[in-house]
Protein backbone atom coordinates (compact mmCIF):
# COMPACT_ATOMS: atom_id res chain seq x y z
CA UNK A 1 0.00 0.00 0.00
CA UNK A 2 2.88 2.50 0.78
CA UNK A 3 4.40 1.81 -2.44
CA UNK A 4 0.90 2.33 -4.31
CA UNK A 5 0.82 5.64 -2.36
CA UNK A 6 4.03 7.04 -3.37
CA UNK A 7 3.10 6.57 -7.09
CA UNK A 8 -0.41 8.02 -6.61
CA UNK A 9 1.22 11.26 -5.36
CA UNK A 10 4.01 11.21 -7.74
CA UNK A 11 1.26 10.70 -10.81
CA UNK A 12 -0.72 13.35 -9.46
CA UNK A 13 1.86 15.81 -9.67
CA UNK A 14 3.11 14.66 -13.17
CA UNK A 15 -0.35 14.98 -14.40
CA UNK A 16 -0.73 18.55 -13.40
CA UNK A 17 2.64 19.85 -14.82
CA UNK A 18 2.28 17.99 -17.93
CA UNK A 19 -1.47 19.51 -17.96
CA UNK A 20 -0.25 22.68 -17.60
CA UNK A 21 2.56 22.37 -20.05
CA UNK A 22 -0.11 21.35 -22.95
CA UNK A 23 -1.88 24.32 -22.02
CA UNK A 24 0.64 26.84 -22.40
CA UNK A 25 2.45 24.77 -25.99
CA UNK A 26 -0.53 23.34 -27.25
CA UNK A 27 1.03 22.82 -30.62
CA UNK A 28 3.76 20.15 -29.81
CA UNK A 29 4.10 17.35 -31.62
CA UNK A 30 2.91 14.87 -29.72
CA UNK A 31 -0.14 16.69 -27.73
CA UNK A 32 -2.92 15.10 -30.04
CA UNK A 33 -1.32 11.48 -29.43
CA UNK A 34 -0.87 11.97 -25.98
CA UNK A 35 -4.40 13.61 -25.27
CA UNK A 36 -5.96 10.35 -27.15
CA UNK A 37 -4.09 8.03 -25.13
CA UNK A 38 -4.74 9.81 -21.67
CA UNK A 39 -8.77 10.02 -22.28
CA UNK A 40 -8.64 6.39 -23.27
CA UNK A 41 -6.92 5.62 -19.90
CA UNK A 42 -9.06 7.87 -17.97
CA UNK A 43 -12.14 6.24 -19.15
CA UNK A 44 -10.82 2.80 -18.50
CA UNK A 45 -9.83 4.09 -15.02
CA UNK A 46 -13.47 5.70 -14.45
CA UNK A 47 -15.72 2.40 -15.90
CA UNK A 48 -13.27 -0.01 -13.90
CA UNK A 49 -14.16 1.46 -10.78
CA UNK A 50 -18.05 2.06 -11.47
CA UNK A 51 -17.91 -1.52 -12.31
CA UNK A 52 -17.27 -2.79 -9.05
CA UNK A 53 -18.75 -0.09 -7.25
CA UNK A 54 -22.16 -1.70 -7.20
CA UNK A 55 -21.43 -4.94 -6.00
CA UNK A 56 -18.93 -3.38 -3.93
CA UNK A 57 -21.37 -1.22 -1.93
CA UNK A 58 -23.84 -4.08 -2.02
CA UNK A 59 -21.99 -6.82 -0.06
CA UNK A 60 -20.04 -4.60 1.86
CA UNK A 61 -23.19 -3.42 3.16
CA UNK A 62 -24.95 -6.35 4.00
CA UNK A 63 -20.97 -7.73 5.96
CA UNK A 64 -20.87 -4.39 7.40
CA UNK A 65 -24.91 -4.48 8.82
CA UNK A 66 -24.68 -8.09 9.48
CA UNK A 67 -21.34 -7.72 11.63
CA UNK A 68 -22.91 -5.30 13.71
CA UNK A 69 -25.01 -6.98 15.62
CA UNK A 70 -28.31 -6.63 17.96
CA UNK A 71 -26.35 -5.47 20.77
CA UNK A 72 -25.44 -2.10 22.01
CA UNK A 73 -22.81 -1.44 20.07
CA UNK A 74 -24.75 -1.93 17.13
CA UNK A 75 -27.23 1.00 18.81
CA UNK A 76 -24.03 3.31 19.28
CA UNK A 77 -22.87 2.59 15.56
CA UNK A 78 -25.89 3.55 14.03
CA UNK A 79 -26.80 6.27 15.76
CA UNK A 80 -23.43 7.98 16.13
CA UNK A 81 -23.10 7.77 11.91
CA UNK A 82 -26.35 9.21 11.48
CA UNK A 83 -25.54 12.21 14.10
CA UNK A 84 -22.46 12.68 12.42
CA UNK A 85 -23.62 12.88 8.95
CA UNK A 86 -26.44 15.66 9.43
CA UNK A 87 -23.59 17.33 12.26
CA UNK A 88 -20.87 17.83 9.52
CA UNK A 89 -23.33 18.62 6.80
CA UNK A 90 -25.14 21.43 8.87
CA UNK A 91 -21.61 22.98 9.58
CA UNK A 92 -20.82 22.35 5.94
CA UNK A 93 -24.28 24.73 4.74
CA UNK A 94 -24.11 26.88 7.69
CA UNK A 95 -20.89 28.01 7.15
CA UNK A 96 -21.50 28.04 2.46
CA UNK A 97 -24.75 30.82 4.15
CA UNK A 98 -22.95 33.01 6.69
CA UNK A 99 -20.10 33.83 4.45
CA UNK A 100 -21.89 34.25 1.34
CA UNK A 101 -24.29 36.72 2.76
CA UNK A 102 -20.82 38.58 3.87
CA UNK A 103 -19.34 38.52 0.79
CA UNK A 104 -22.44 38.39 -1.62
CA UNK A 105 -20.98 37.32 -5.45
CA UNK A 106 -23.06 38.68 -8.18
CA UNK A 107 -24.46 41.60 -6.80
CA UNK A 108 -23.68 43.97 -9.49
CA UNK A 109 -23.82 41.27 -12.25
CA UNK A 110 -27.11 40.83 -14.12
CA UNK A 111 -28.12 38.40 -16.28
CA UNK A 112 -31.25 39.98 -18.19
CA UNK A 113 -33.02 36.79 -19.50
CA UNK A 114 -33.17 35.46 -15.89
CA UNK A 115 -35.15 38.59 -14.38
CA UNK A 116 -38.91 37.09 -15.36
CA UNK A 117 -37.88 33.85 -14.06
CA UNK A 118 -38.19 35.81 -9.81
CA UNK A 119 -41.34 33.73 -9.66
CA UNK A 120 -41.01 32.72 -5.76
CA UNK A 121 -41.04 29.82 -3.67
CA UNK A 122 -44.80 29.68 -3.91
CA UNK A 123 -45.50 28.38 -6.89
CA UNK A 124 -42.57 25.40 -7.17
CA UNK A 125 -42.40 22.43 -5.46
CA UNK A 126 -42.88 22.31 -1.75
CA UNK A 127 -40.98 21.38 1.01
CA UNK A 128 -43.17 18.00 1.64
CA UNK A 129 -43.49 17.20 -2.11
CA UNK A 130 -40.03 16.86 -2.21
CA UNK A 131 -39.25 15.19 0.48
CA UNK A 132 -41.93 12.43 -0.73
CA UNK A 133 -40.48 12.62 -4.29
CA UNK A 134 -37.09 11.49 -2.05
CA UNK A 135 -38.54 9.07 0.42
CA UNK A 136 -40.35 6.92 -2.58
CA UNK A 137 -37.07 6.85 -4.57
CA UNK A 138 -35.67 4.88 -1.89
CA UNK A 139 -38.15 1.87 -2.73
CA UNK A 140 -37.62 0.10 -5.70
CA UNK A 141 -36.78 -3.22 -7.27
CA UNK A 142 -33.69 -4.26 -5.82
CA UNK A 143 -32.79 -5.82 -9.49
CA UNK A 144 -33.58 -3.01 -10.94
CA UNK A 145 -30.95 -0.95 -8.79
CA UNK A 146 -28.60 -3.41 -9.74
CA UNK A 147 -29.11 -3.51 -13.36
CA UNK A 148 -29.23 0.55 -13.27
CA UNK A 149 -26.90 1.64 -10.26
CA UNK A 150 -29.43 3.14 -8.32
CA UNK A 151 -27.37 3.55 -5.16
CA UNK A 152 -29.87 5.01 -2.33
CA UNK A 153 -32.33 2.26 -3.25
CA UNK A 154 -29.56 -0.27 -3.27
CA UNK A 155 -28.54 0.49 -0.28
CA UNK A 156 -32.05 0.39 1.76
CA UNK A 157 -32.06 -3.03 0.35
CA UNK A 158 -28.57 -3.89 1.38
CA UNK A 159 -29.19 -2.86 4.86
CA UNK A 160 -32.62 -4.89 4.82
CA UNK A 161 -30.90 -7.67 4.00
CA UNK A 162 -27.95 -7.10 6.33
CA UNK A 163 -30.34 -6.88 9.22
CA UNK A 164 -31.88 -10.12 8.17
CA UNK A 165 -28.60 -11.81 8.66
CA UNK A 166 -28.17 -10.55 12.10
CA UNK A 167 -30.04 -13.68 12.99
CA UNK A 168 -28.10 -16.80 14.31
CA UNK A 169 -29.81 -19.82 13.28
CA UNK A 170 -27.53 -21.72 10.93
CA UNK A 171 -29.37 -21.17 8.18
CA UNK A 172 -28.64 -17.26 8.23
CA UNK A 173 -25.16 -18.09 9.40
CA UNK A 174 -24.72 -19.90 6.10
CA UNK A 175 -25.80 -17.03 3.84
CA UNK A 176 -23.82 -14.58 5.68
CA UNK A 177 -20.40 -16.51 5.23
CA UNK A 178 -21.83 -16.71 0.93
CA UNK A 179 -21.89 -12.64 1.37
CA UNK A 180 -18.68 -12.29 3.55
CA UNK A 181 -16.81 -14.86 0.85
CA UNK A 182 -18.74 -12.77 -2.18
CA UNK A 183 -17.67 -9.32 -0.25
CA UNK A 184 -13.70 -10.99 -0.04
CA UNK A 185 -14.00 -11.25 -3.67
CA UNK A 186 -14.79 -7.92 -4.55
CA UNK A 187 -12.11 -6.94 -2.28
CA UNK A 188 -9.30 -8.83 -3.86
CA UNK A 189 -10.55 -6.91 -7.14
CA UNK A 190 -9.82 -3.80 -5.73
CA UNK A 191 -6.64 -4.50 -5.04
CA UNK A 192 -6.14 -5.31 -8.72
CA UNK A 193 -7.67 -1.90 -9.49
CA UNK A 194 -5.76 -0.42 -7.05
CA UNK A 195 -2.22 -1.28 -9.14
CA UNK A 196 -3.73 0.82 -12.04
CA UNK A 197 -4.62 3.55 -10.21
CA UNK A 198 -1.70 5.45 -10.46
CA UNK A 199 -1.52 5.78 -14.32
CA UNK A 200 -5.38 6.13 -14.07
CA UNK A 201 -4.88 9.38 -12.18
CA UNK A 202 -2.21 10.37 -14.13
CA UNK A 203 -4.52 10.75 -17.59
CA UNK A 204 -7.65 11.94 -15.59
CA UNK A 205 -5.69 14.69 -14.29
CA UNK A 206 -4.13 15.83 -17.78
CA UNK A 207 -7.55 15.90 -19.50
CA UNK A 208 -8.90 18.36 -16.06
CA UNK A 209 -5.83 20.75 -16.73
CA UNK A 210 -6.08 21.06 -20.49
CA UNK A 211 -10.02 21.52 -20.63
CA UNK A 212 -10.52 24.04 -18.46
CA UNK A 213 -11.96 27.28 -20.14
CA UNK A 214 -9.86 30.19 -17.95
CA UNK A 215 -12.13 33.22 -19.62
CA UNK A 216 -14.92 31.70 -17.67
CA UNK A 217 -12.80 31.50 -14.52
CA UNK A 218 -11.84 34.93 -14.19
CA UNK A 219 -15.04 36.53 -14.77
CA UNK A 220 -16.42 34.50 -11.94
CA UNK A 221 -13.87 34.37 -10.32
CA UNK A 222 -14.86 35.85 -6.93
CA UNK A 223 -17.82 33.42 -6.81
CA UNK A 224 -15.47 30.42 -7.43
CA UNK A 225 -12.46 31.72 -4.88
CA UNK A 226 -15.30 31.87 -2.25
CA UNK A 227 -16.68 28.41 -2.62
CA UNK A 228 -13.03 26.79 -3.13
CA UNK A 229 -12.16 28.33 -0.03
CA UNK A 230 -15.45 27.45 2.18
CA UNK A 231 -14.50 23.97 1.12
CA UNK A 232 -11.03 24.14 1.95
CA UNK A 233 -11.66 25.48 5.46
CA UNK A 234 -14.30 23.12 5.65
CA UNK A 235 -12.01 19.94 4.89
CA UNK A 236 -8.52 21.53 6.37
CA UNK A 237 -10.00 22.94 9.78
CA UNK A 238 -13.41 21.98 10.46
CA UNK A 239 -12.62 18.11 9.40
CA UNK A 240 -9.73 17.35 10.69
CA UNK A 241 -10.59 19.30 14.22
CA UNK A 242 -13.83 17.38 15.13
CA UNK A 243 -11.34 14.23 14.61
CA UNK A 244 -8.85 15.05 17.03
CA UNK A 245 -11.17 16.77 19.53
CA UNK A 246 -12.99 12.75 19.31
CA UNK A 247 -10.41 10.29 18.52
CA UNK A 248 -6.75 12.38 19.12
CA UNK A 249 -5.85 11.68 15.16
CA UNK A 250 -3.47 14.49 14.34
CA UNK A 251 -4.21 16.43 10.83
CA UNK A 252 -1.50 15.27 9.18
CA UNK A 253 -1.35 11.71 9.95
CA UNK A 254 -5.03 11.82 8.67
CA UNK A 255 -4.18 13.70 5.57
CA UNK A 256 -1.04 11.32 4.97
CA UNK A 257 -2.75 8.17 5.67
CA UNK A 258 -5.59 9.05 3.51
CA UNK A 259 -3.51 10.73 0.58
CA UNK A 260 -4.60 8.12 -2.02
CA UNK A 261 -8.32 8.61 -1.73
CA UNK A 262 -8.19 12.14 -1.30
CA UNK A 263 -6.00 12.76 -5.08
CA UNK A 264 -8.10 9.95 -6.26
CA UNK A 265 -11.21 11.90 -5.11
CA UNK A 266 -9.96 14.98 -6.58
CA UNK A 267 -8.90 12.89 -9.97
CA UNK A 268 -12.20 11.55 -10.90
CA UNK A 269 -14.80 14.04 -8.37
CA UNK A 270 -16.78 10.54 -7.40
CA UNK A 271 -16.79 9.35 -3.92
CA UNK A 272 -18.33 6.05 -5.03
CA UNK A 273 -15.74 5.75 -7.77
CA UNK A 274 -12.95 6.37 -4.64
CA UNK A 275 -15.17 3.96 -2.15
CA UNK A 276 -12.73 0.83 -3.00
CA UNK A 277 -9.56 3.19 -2.08
CA UNK A 278 -11.34 4.86 0.75
CA UNK A 279 -12.02 1.54 2.09
CA UNK A 280 -8.55 -0.24 1.37
CA UNK A 281 -7.28 2.41 3.49
CA UNK A 282 -9.64 2.58 6.10
CA UNK A 283 -8.74 -0.78 6.74
CA UNK A 284 -4.87 -1.19 6.02
CA UNK A 285 -3.70 2.25 7.00
CA UNK A 286 -6.09 3.25 10.03
CA UNK A 287 -6.50 -0.42 10.88
CA UNK A 288 -10.84 0.04 11.76
CA UNK A 289 -13.18 -2.44 12.47
CA UNK A 290 -14.16 -3.86 9.29
CA UNK A 291 -18.03 -3.95 10.21
CA UNK A 292 -17.61 -0.41 10.98
CA UNK A 293 -16.05 0.80 7.84
CA UNK A 294 -18.48 -1.61 5.88
CA UNK A 295 -21.10 0.16 7.22
CA UNK A 296 -19.67 3.93 7.29
CA UNK A 297 -17.85 4.54 4.05
CA UNK A 298 -20.09 3.01 1.85
CA UNK A 299 -23.02 5.04 3.37
CA UNK A 300 -21.38 8.20 3.51
CA UNK A 301 -20.44 7.86 -0.24
CA UNK A 302 -24.20 8.38 -0.63
CA UNK A 303 -25.28 10.03 2.02
CA UNK A 304 -22.30 12.20 3.60
CA UNK A 305 -22.01 14.76 1.57
CA UNK A 306 -20.29 17.84 3.08
CA UNK A 307 -18.85 19.60 -0.02
CA UNK A 308 -21.58 19.33 -1.93
CA UNK A 309 -24.46 20.54 0.35
CA UNK A 310 -22.23 23.37 0.69
CA UNK A 311 -21.81 24.20 -2.77
CA UNK A 312 -25.24 23.84 -3.49
CA UNK A 313 -26.38 26.11 -0.50
CA UNK A 314 -23.22 28.83 -1.93
CA UNK A 315 -24.69 28.12 -6.03
CA UNK A 316 -28.23 28.83 -4.91
CA UNK A 317 -27.72 32.42 -2.88
CA UNK A 318 -25.01 33.38 -6.12
CA UNK A 319 -27.84 32.78 -8.47
CA UNK A 320 -30.24 34.59 -6.22
CA UNK A 321 -27.79 37.72 -5.88
CA UNK A 322 -27.71 37.59 -10.27
CA UNK A 323 -31.67 37.66 -10.50
CA UNK A 324 -31.98 39.98 -7.98
CA UNK A 325 -33.80 37.80 -5.75
CA UNK A 326 -33.18 38.85 -1.64
CA UNK A 327 -33.71 35.36 -0.01
CA UNK A 328 -35.41 35.95 3.80
CA UNK A 329 -34.56 33.72 6.98
CA UNK A 330 -36.75 31.91 6.04
CA UNK A 331 -36.23 30.72 2.65
CA UNK A 332 -32.92 30.03 3.52
CA UNK A 333 -34.14 28.05 6.06
CA UNK A 334 -35.52 26.32 3.72
CA UNK A 335 -32.66 26.32 1.72
CA UNK A 336 -30.94 24.68 4.53
CA UNK A 337 -33.26 21.70 4.09
CA UNK A 338 -33.61 21.18 0.57
CA UNK A 339 -29.52 21.50 0.02
CA UNK A 340 -29.46 18.83 3.03
CA UNK A 341 -31.78 16.70 1.49
CA UNK A 342 -30.48 16.96 -2.40
CA UNK A 343 -27.14 16.12 -1.39
CA UNK A 344 -28.05 13.32 0.32
CA UNK A 345 -29.81 12.02 -2.68
CA UNK A 346 -26.77 12.96 -5.09
CA UNK A 347 -25.07 9.85 -6.93
CA UNK A 348 -21.39 9.90 -6.29
CA UNK A 349 -20.51 10.43 -9.54
CA UNK A 350 -18.36 13.73 -11.23
CA UNK A 351 -21.09 16.48 -11.29
CA UNK A 352 -23.97 14.83 -9.91
CA UNK A 353 -24.76 17.59 -7.46
CA UNK A 354 -25.55 19.31 -10.77
CA UNK A 355 -29.04 17.16 -11.02
CA UNK A 356 -29.91 17.83 -7.72
CA UNK A 357 -28.93 21.34 -7.80
CA UNK A 358 -31.74 21.81 -10.54
CA UNK A 359 -34.00 20.26 -7.16
CA UNK A 360 -32.69 22.93 -5.26
CA UNK A 361 -33.10 25.78 -7.88
CA UNK A 362 -36.50 24.81 -8.23
CA UNK A 363 -37.59 24.80 -4.61
CA UNK A 364 -36.30 28.21 -4.67
CA UNK A 365 -38.16 29.83 -7.56
CA UNK A 366 -34.94 30.37 -9.07
CA UNK A 367 -34.18 29.94 -12.99
CA UNK A 368 -33.04 26.69 -13.72
CA UNK A 369 -31.26 28.75 -16.74
CA UNK A 370 -28.52 29.03 -14.79
CA UNK A 371 -27.47 25.98 -14.30
CA UNK A 372 -26.01 26.84 -17.87
CA UNK A 373 -23.44 29.06 -16.13
CA UNK A 374 -22.81 26.50 -13.53
CA UNK A 375 -22.02 23.97 -15.93
CA UNK A 376 -18.75 25.28 -17.13
CA UNK A 377 -17.31 26.02 -13.68
CA UNK A 378 -18.44 22.85 -12.43
CA UNK A 379 -15.71 20.50 -13.35
CA UNK A 380 -13.27 22.05 -11.53
CA UNK A 381 -15.36 22.66 -8.05
CA UNK A 382 -16.67 19.33 -8.24
CA UNK A 383 -12.60 18.22 -7.72
CA UNK A 384 -12.47 19.88 -4.63
CA UNK A 385 -16.08 19.31 -2.72
CA UNK A 386 -15.82 15.41 -3.72
CA UNK A 387 -12.18 15.57 -2.07
CA UNK A 388 -14.01 17.07 0.70
CA UNK A 389 -16.94 14.49 0.81
CA UNK A 390 -14.11 11.86 1.15
CA UNK A 391 -12.33 13.01 3.48
CA UNK A 392 -15.85 13.77 5.49
CA UNK A 393 -16.43 9.93 5.10
CA UNK A 394 -13.06 8.80 6.29
CA UNK A 395 -12.92 11.04 9.29
CA UNK A 396 -16.72 9.32 10.06
CA UNK A 397 -15.05 6.00 9.82
CA UNK A 398 -12.51 6.79 12.22
CA UNK A 399 -14.83 8.56 14.81
CA UNK A 400 -17.19 5.76 14.51
CA UNK A 401 -14.63 3.39 15.31
CA UNK A 402 -13.32 4.83 18.33
CA UNK A 403 -17.01 5.36 19.74
CA UNK A 404 -17.09 1.99 19.22
CA UNK A 405 -14.63 0.56 21.39
CA UNK A 406 -15.32 2.75 23.94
Amino acid sequence: MNNINKLIFIAATSGILLGLIIKFFPNLFFVDYLLTATDLLGKIFIKSLKMILVPLVFFSIIVGVSNLGRGKNSSVIWKSTFLYFVTTMSIAITLALVVMNIIQPGIGLSIDSWQSANIGISNTMTIPEFFKQFLLSLFENPFHSLASGKILPLIVFSIIIGIALNDKQDKFMAAKNIFTSLYEVMLKIVHWLMLFAPLGVFALLVNMIVSQDTELFSQLGIFIFTVIFLIMFHGLVILPTILYILTKISPMYLWKEGRPAFITAFATSSSAATLPITLSIANDNFKTNKGVSNFVLPLGATMNMDGTALYEAAAALFIANLVGMDLTLAQQLILFLTAMVASIGAPGIPSAGMVTMAMVLQVLGLPLEALAILLPMDRLIDTFRTTINVEGDLVGALIINKISKS
